[in-house]
Parts: structure tokens; sequence; C-alpha cells
């Protein structure tokens, strides 16, 4: 039986940006991929309007040929594979706070915007491998985030309610998926978004340490 301090049966948390520090990776293939197809430069604002959501609504953003959209994911794709596992890393102090939470009973799992292949991958070479009971890949939805599908389905994997469930992350995305499926919330302070771009979104709580996560249970 739960106590009164017993914190959420579930958290589902993003991956980029809020477990692992993969965003200079994310944005040196962007940039890259936008150079190869358009020969542009790169768009900060443009990025971060993306950032968090599927490789092929970033570049349908810039085109409708769905043959060039296709391309510009393997170009991503091929330039992102190249340098992963030398520059994606935890952030400091969260694979320590996942395992406490682990240790204390919550249920465990990723929603994230790449494939889930590519998710595990980032897990691993982070150090967070076997820690999570779900992965939920944009290649396992068909309403990828800011939908609630890819959290509703998480849940139903781990057999969780999403009233006992929180939906942790770095982006506006992360945070609009955890309210339409029903969760509490939680922004993280270190991911690359500025506060602003959560107005009007009012997230459960902010969290401002990687360490802090474990206080989610309280």
């Amino acid at each position: 039986m739960r106590g009164p301090c017993d914190g959420p049966r579930a958290v589902l948390f993003d991956l980029d940006g809020t477990l692992i520090d993969s965003i200079q990776l994310i944005e040196d293939s962007y940039r890259h991929t936008l150079a190869v197809h358009f020969g542009r430069e790169f768009d900060r604002e443009g990025f971060l309007a993306g950032l968090g959501r599927p490789l092929k609504w970033q570049f349908a953003q810039w085109t409708e040929d769905q043959d060039e959209i296709q391309r510009m994911i393997q170009t991503y794709r091929a330039h992102n594979l190249a340098h992963h596992d030398a520059m994606v890393k935890p952030y400091e102090g969260a694979v320590e706070a996942v395992r406490e939470l682990k240790r204390s009973g919550a249920r465990l799992g990723v929603v994230t915007s790449k494939l889930r292949a590519g998710a595990h991958r980032g897990l691993a070479c982070a150090g967070f491998e076997g820690l999570f009971e779900v992965v939920v890949g944009a290649d396992d939805v068909q309403e990828p985030k800011p939908a609630a599908e890819p959290a509703l389905l998480a849940l139903s994997q781990l057999g969780a309610g999403a009233a006992d469930a929180y939906m942790v992350g770095d982006s506006p995305h992360d945070i609009q998926c955890g309210k339409s499926a029903g969760t509490r919330t939680a922004a993280v302070a270190w991911g690359p978004f500025p506060r602003r771009y959560f107005d009007g979104l009012q997230p459960d709580r902010w969290v401002e340490h990687p360490s802090a996560l474990v206080e989610l249970l309280l």
C-alpha cells in the first residue's frame, strides 16, 4: 500500500535535452543537413521551433517534396550516427536520480520523438541501459508529441494511470503531450528552451537540476 508521501506510480521522460546531453549533436546534424540540401545558414529560432518533434515534421517546414524530405532525413541521420557515441553524455546527476527513482518503486518510461532504436542507443551510451521498462519512439505511434498518444501508450505498457504519473521534459512539446494525456508535468531547466517558450503551458513543476528529479517522489 502506498504511503502518504509516496510519489507517482509512473514517471515518463523525454530523452534528448532531458536525460542525455545531445543538443549540440542534434544542432550540428540539423545545421549540416540545411547546408547540404539548401546551402542555408542555421536559424536557431527555426531550429528550436522543431526541436522535440520528429524529423519528418521538421524538414517539412523547408519543403513539400516528400522525396526531398526523406533525403534530408537520411543526411541528418548519417551525420548524427557518425558522431553520436562521441558526443552523447548524460546530464550530471541524471543517471543517479533515475536509479533512485527506480529503487523507490516508480515505474519508468521514455517517450521520445526519435526512433526507438536510436533512443536505446542513446540510453546505452549515457549509462541508462536497463533503467527503463518502456521506451516509446516516434515509430511506435501515429501521432507523436505534442499529441497525447506517446504518453498514453507508455502508460498502457507500464500498466499505470495518468493521474499517478508525471511527464518530464525540456520542451513545450513534452509538456503539451503530458497535459493532453492527463499526467502531471515537470519542465526541466537545463534544456535549450528559454522559459518564454513555456508561457501559457504552466507546468506543474520546474526541476532546476537533474539531481532534483528524485523530488518527483515527494
